[in-house]
């Protein structure tokens, strides 16, 4: 045996840290090579983080719940059989333990446990994954917080359904079988705050760390904001004439987000002071266009990349889109899918918003809205008065990176490119 520290792995040089949503393992349990370890959060995506040997967890060294940078320990593993350690420390003179290696491991492609959504069901993929009664009472394992929330509330967790990966019961899934008055306790804070008749909600690692990187945004980007209107009546007519053909070729509806992606990839192509961002060495230029396209999910904002975009048709991107907005939702993004965008695109407008400012997803330069698209009256030439449809367009821009002519013109040109759309394009 030999006694190896675990350190959290480094998924792309874009992610510095994580937090620890959960551990699906408790000290002095034993665990196979390749089963899940510990949940962990980043500001790209939520994965499942697997054991790279098999042995048996001595003890964690971080808590649920803490910020963790990519390599560092977070727990110690009595390894079966021999370790090559990568950086071994001396065996104190004192202590006649076993030696201890230091071990840091990289995520396999080939092996579904890594990833946002983990092993998957039964945890296929695994390369010494059994599917038998074993792994299923495995996806029931609790997390020691869940355990302690069961005990808590005198609860049987086998009533429970659980909604984490491989059907674990999570934190939320106890607090909502709390809540829904099926437990002896009926509010799980039954304690006020404030003296006040109100309740916590507790935040999630996926909440904080939205909070975190919204805040970060905020903090280190002088922002500045602008607006444009643009009449779409021509894009709305296109579309109309379009739809049913799409549909029944890509059993898939035809949204204006396709569009929208294709018109802003093209223009940030033309205006490429809007695709860069901001460094200690200068100002960093992207030669393409890498589309993020936020999506609201259950458990919070989630960006899936339109890899070049600017080389992709409207229908190569309405193909793809729905299937990242579909995988976002479902929690089936990998890690690659919400890396390396280069400017992100939010469809505020399928809210109802007519108008909003957006936050820049750091490190970007900028980013753009799409408003609900309303009839109008719009003064046309001869000074006829005529309904319309308008759309607005709000940006909120890095003001380090590009000023406020640079901004104008990219929405100008969105807007032209918008505005030329009729029922003659030939764009799908």
């Amino acid at each position: 045996m030999t006694l190896t520290i675990i350190e959290l792995p480094h998924v792309g040089e874009s992610v510095t840290e994580g937090v620890i949503a959960k551990w699906l393992v408790e000290p002095g349990e034993h665990v196979r090579k390749y089963d899940p370890l510990v949940e962990v959060i980043t500001d790209k995506v939520n994965m499942e983080v697997p054991s790279p040997y098999a042995g048996i967890l001595l003890r964690t060294l971080v808590a649920e719940g803490d910020t963790v940078l990519m390599g560092h320990a977070i727990a110690e593993m009595e390894v079966q059989g021999a370790v090559s350690a990568s950086a071994p420390e001396k065996p104190s003179a004192v202590a006649q333990g076993p030696a201890v290696a230091k071990t840091t491991f990289e995520f396999v492609d080939s092996v579904r446990s890594v990833g946002p959504t983990g092993s998957g069901e039964g945890g296929q993929g695994r390369p010494d994954a059994i599917q038998d009664a074993a792994n299923s009472a495995s996806s029931k394992r609790l997390s020691p917080l869940v355990k302690r929330l069961v005990a808590q509330h005198g609860i049987d967790a086998a009533k429970i359904a659980g909604t984490g990966v491989g059907d674990r019961i999570t934190k939320e899934d106890v607090l909502a079988f709390v809540v829904s008055g099926r437990s002896p306790s009926a509010n799980p804070y039954p304690e006020p705050v404030d003296g006040l008749a109100s309740h916590v909600i507790p935040l999630t690692p996926w909440r904080k760390t939205i909070a975190e990187h919204m805040a970060r945004s905020t903090r280190e980007i002088p922002a500045a904001w602008s607006m444009i209107e643009v009449d779409v009546t021509g894009l709305v007519a296109y579309r109309a004439a379009q739809r049913e053909r799409f549909e029944r070729d890509t059993s898939m509806a035809l949204t204006y987000l396709p569009f929208a992606a294709y018109i802003v990839a093209q223009s940030l192509m033309a205006n490429p002071m809007l695709n860069a961002r901001w460094d200690a060495r200068g100002i960093v230029m992207n030669d393409h266009v890498n589309l993020g396209i936020a999506v609201s999910t259950d458990a919070g904002l989630i960006v899936p990349v339109l890899h070049g975009a600017d080389a992709l048709g409207v229908r190569d991107l309405a193909v793809r889109a729905a299937a990242f907005i579909d995988a976002a939702r479902a929690d089936k993004l990998k890690l690659q899918d919400v890396q390396g965008g280069t400017f992100t695109l939010n469809n505020t407008g399928a809210l109802g918003s007519i108008v909003s400012a957006p936050i820049i997803n750091h490190p970007q330069a900028a980013i753009v809205t799409t408003e609900a698209i309303v009839k109008r009256p719009v003064v046309v030439e001869g000074d006829a008065i005529v309904v319309h449809s308008v759309m607005n367009l709000c940006m909120t821009f890095d003001h380090r990176v590009c000023d406020g002519a640079e901004a104008g013109r990219f929405l100008a040109d969105l807007k032209l490119r918008f505005e030329t759309i009729d029922e003659t394009s030939t764009l799908l």
